[in-house]
């Protein structure tokens, strides 16, 4: 159990909550029975965490967010599902992250070392890999999935079941309703592809011959007019003929992608 000394005075915390030593609780923060906190997590003033939540290590989160509430969604019956955060995560102010359905899995998903900004809504059932941003007030609808190190711009929307892939960038107040693929730059309304995520790759230590095979797999994806299944099958060709560190990982997690895009891609 926490050290009295790290929780405030005016903090509820239940009893049955599971907080490491070191885990410090702000003034009017409310924790409640099923709550899991590792070490090192700071939870600021009016938090609210609730639900079967567990977070990890060193995580910071600020002032009135509201984690581990109960899905938006109708067909919840009050089942026991759950809330998963990783570790170094950083969630600003009145952000709201849901526990899961049962539909759904029963897991709402966040990774680890996350840059979460104030306003952002994270709906059940979605899984946000590690190293992402997402600017302030952004919503995710539920079943949504971002990728590692993906960055999505202020007050944009995520339509239901939409998958962002790795390192894509998403602009300023975009709406988001069809599949984003790994490593792309997209944006504007309507929304479009606009071109290859080069900076931020660069940012990133990819080498020159990954840029340039993922320049060629942007051309075969989004220039050569191709179908989805004949992109997949030049993607397929062209990572027969590459090796390990010029692109290969690369051209497969892009490929892979393509081939589980129910809704289809943006372009």
């Amino acid at each position: 159990m926490t050290a009295p000394e790290n929780i405030h005075p005016s903090a509820l915390v239940h009893p049955g909550a599971q907080l490491h030593p070191s885990v410090e609780v702000g003034p009017y923060a409310v924790i409640g029975e099923h709550v899991r906190i590792g070490a090192g997590t700071r939870v600021g003033a009016h938090c609210i965490i609730d639900g079967r939540t567990t977070i990890g290590r060193e995580n910071v989160l600020h002032p009135h967010a509201s984690i581990g509430g109960p899905p938006q969604d109708k067909k919840y019956a009050g089942e026991p599902t759950e809330l998963h955060i990783g570790d170094g995560n950083t969630i600003r102010e009145f952000t709201t992250i849901n526990t899961g359905t049962v539909q759904g899995g029963g897991v709402t998903r966040v990774g680890d070392d996350n840059w979460i900004m104030a306003y952002v809504h994270i709906a059940h059932d979605c899984s946000v890999g590690n190293h992402t941003i997402i600017a302030n007030s952004v919503s995710l609808a539920g079943h949504v999935d971002v990728g590692d190190w993906a960055v999505i711009g202020g007050l944009s929307g995520v339509h239901q079941f939409t998958r962002i892939g790795a390192h894509a960038m998403i602009g300023f107040t975009s709406h988001v309703a069809q599949d984003v693929v790994p490593y792309v730059l997209a944006g504007g309304n309507p929304f479009a592809v606009r071109g290859l995520n080069v900076e931020g790759l660069r940012r990133r230590n990819f080498n020159a011959n990954q840029i340039a095979t993922l320049r060629s797999v942007y051309r075969t994806v989004f220039r050569e007019g191709l179908t989805l299944q004949e992109a997949c099958e030049q993607l397929q060709d062209m990572h027969s003929r590459l090796v390990q560190g010029d692109g290969w990982e690369e051209v497969l997690t892009v490929l892979a992608f393509l081939q589980k895009a129910e809704r289809g891609i943006a372009r």
